[in-house]
């Protein structure tokens, strides 16, 4: 059994208001796993109830379900969540270059606003199907949210800057090899976002980093060097409820990661873009008036 935080002490960095998570997972019981993923996660399930502590404890405002691996390409609990969550929540579901028009208006209505690509073990949709998810996301006017080793962005460069939706590179990238800011994996990321319909995500900085925490300092060279060059390109995720932990000891502090990343951002105002004004463009949130 995993014993997950979900309250405690407030982080020292307070949350600007209206903050987005836009990179998170939920379950519900009843929704068994799908063949190809990685299971569940670690009783007991991490939903909305849980979900809603951790918002409280932390500042979060509103927030983006994104359809978990172990689910694969059934989007019933996704839908669930949303339903279960409401207004503050949008979706980012599995879908594939086949998915019809109907499925599409059905995700849409439930307030699904993008298409996941994870090509890393688990993924149910990964880069094959790159050009043909984009054809459909973009019909519906949706996002892609698209995941995979960041050491390769060079080879998959001329497709990614053919895509037509907006996207957000997940994860700070995932450069499983290990780069620098003088990388040219990391001239790759800003020829990207240059183009004007790619963002950067700050989420899981523990997944991909040589260093370790607590401030992983690979990961930061990276996120302060894509922070200053475009503040305007960057959104940020819990990764919540951070499936990879398998025991009480591996599981994250949520508090401790905020007072960590925000200190990645150049500025407040930066903060507040990545936290807020970002994720509302991408995401196609309203814009926090409160």
């Amino acid at each position: 059994m995993l014993d997950r935080k979900y309250s405690g002490d407030k982080p020292g960095i307070a949350l600007p208001a209206g903050t987005i998570d836009t990179q998170m997972h939920m379950y519900l019981p009843g929704f068994p796993p799908k063949e190809g993923g990685p299971g569940l996660p670690a009783e007991p399930l991490p939903g909305p109830a849980e979900y809603r502590r951790t918002m409280d404890w932390l500042g979060i405002a509103r927030v983006v379900i994104t359809q978990g691996n172990a689910y694969q390409g059934d989007n019933s609990c996704l839908l669930a969540t949303l339903a279960e969550m409401g207004d503050v929540s949008k979706g980012v579901a599995v879908i594939t270059g086949t998915t019809d028009d109907a499925e599409m208006q059905r995700l849409a209505d439930a307030n699904v606003v993008g298409a996941r690509i994870m090509d890393l073990p688990g993924g149910a949709v990964g880069l094959s199907s790159l050009e043909a998810v984009d054809a459909r996301a973009s019909a519906f006017g949706w996002m892609m949210a698209i995941q995979f080793d960041g050491s390769f962005i060079l080879d998959h460069e001329p497709r990614l800057a053919a895509l037509r939706s907006p996207w957000v590179f997940d994860h700070h990238g995932k450069f499983f090899s290990g780069v620098t800011p003088n990388s040219p994996q990391i001239g790759a990321v800003k020829r990207l976002i240059d183009k004007g319909n790619c963002w950067f995500k700050f989420a899981g900085c523990y997944e991909s980093s040589r260093a370790g925490g607590p401030d992983y300092p690979d990961i930061a060279a990276i996120a302060r060097e894509i922070a200053a060059y475009a503040p305007e390109r960057v959104v940020w995720g819990t990764n919540w409820p951070h499936n990879g932990a398998r025991t009480t000891d591996d599981y994250p502090d949520d508090a401790a990661l905020i007072d960590t990343v925000p200190g990645w951002f150049p500025d407040e105002s930066g903060i507040r873009k990545a936290l807020v004004d970002n994720p509302e463009e991408l995401y196609g949130f309203s814009r926090w008036t409160k």
